[in-house]
């Protein structure tokens, strides 16, 4: 059983990155049919050739709901990318220690009295003969 020219040959990521949501909506859609027919083959006794085409489907349609998820996910971190708050699924996850560490303009914030400090007694240079 093949659909509209799909031969069942395993569906590659570098073939589908560069289809249109449309068409891989279409592919997705023809494979889901695809698996529907397999299963009701396999209830009423079809051959093994048919059967071990199950896991290529099943696969196949994982392989486009990840490439799917994969593009939509890559347009929203360029749409929210300059904006000042990002959605807490989109920003980078790192470890729990990292996120709550202290950011650099506030590690090196200085209060005004340390600044006074800083002004009035620089650091002491020392020559050392040899």
């Amino acid at each position: 059983f093949f659909l509209l020219g799909h031969k069942m040959v395993k569906v590659k990521p570098s073939d589908l990155r560069v289809k249109s949501k449309t068409e891989l909506l279409q592919q997705l859609d023809d494979f889901k049919k695809e698996l529907a027919q397999l299963r009701v083959n396999k209830v009423t006794g079809a051959p093994a050739s048919k059967l071990s085409k199950i896991r290529v489907v099943r696969k196949s349609i994982a392989r486009v709901l990840s490439i799917m998820h994969e593009t939509q996910r890559k347009e929203l971190k360029a749409f929210w990318k300059k904006k000042k708050l990002i959605p807490i699924d989109l920003r980078a996850k790192k470890t729990r220690a990292i996120r709550r560490r202290l950011t650099k303009h506030e590690e090196n914030a200085k209060t005004l009295r340390t600044l006074k400090k800083l002004a009035h007694f620089p650091r002491r240079k020392y020559a050392v003969k040899a």
